[in-house]
């Protein structure tokens, strides 16, 4: 079960000691039993795990169900959190793999007119740049979602949320050599896919 949620009232003071505190010292005092230590890494880390979600399964629903799992699995597996990462790779890695298992075994389609929306254009464009900008950015989402999990992790991991290769190394559990590798076929495959909008 969840922590239940942060105490809202009369509180302030300690809730601010807490956000104070790093994700490591919060780790250790939420494997101890502080579910709101643990809510406070929870409020952290929801945002960029959804984010990452949603680029790998290509829909909402699917995303918050995966963070939410991963997040009842983190606060069954803290006591096991040796450290060797930081609570936020080890997150990564939880929430991949709940992404990754998800794709292997889809319960539906995926439905690609669920995926994020594109970035805002300018307000100065014109109707047909805005045309354009939108097909562009649907046609990368499919490439996106035709790429292998493998190489489609990689790429979001390192293109979409900026972690280093060996953060992404131990976050899917290979190497950096391989990392490097997915990499390269991905970008090459995204290349390719958006060659007709260059």
């Amino acid at each position: 079960m969840l922590p239940r949620t942060l105490p809202s009232a009369g509180v302030a003071a300690e809730e601010a000691l807490a956000d104070a505190l790093d994700d490591g010292t919060l780790a250790v005092r939420a494997s101890e039993g502080d579910e709101d230590a643990f809510a406070i890494l929870v409020r952290r880390h929801s945002g960029r795990l959804l984010a990452l979600a949603q680029h790998l399964l290509g829909n909402r629903t699917d995303a918050e169900d995966a963070v939410q799992e991963a997040f009842l699995s983190a606060w069954r597996r803290l006591p096991e959190f040796r450290h060797s990462a930081s609570f936020g790779t080890w997150m990564y890695r939880i929430v991949t793999n709940r992404c990754l298992n998800t794709l292997r075994h889809p319960p539906h389609p995926l439905p690609l007119d669920t995926l994020p929306e594109p970035a805002a254009v300018a307000a100065d464009s014109s109707p047909p740049q805005v045309a354009e900008t939108d097909a562009a950015a649907a046609a990368l989402t499919k490439a996106l979602l035709g790429l292998r999990p493998e190489l489609r992790v990689c790429w979001v991991l390192r293109e979409l949320h900026g972690l280093h290769y060996d953060e992404i190394a131990h976050v899917v559990g290979s190497s950096e050599q391989t990392v490097r590798g997915r990499l390269f076929r991905a970008r090459r495959a995204l290349m390719e896919a958006m060659r007709p909008w260059r």
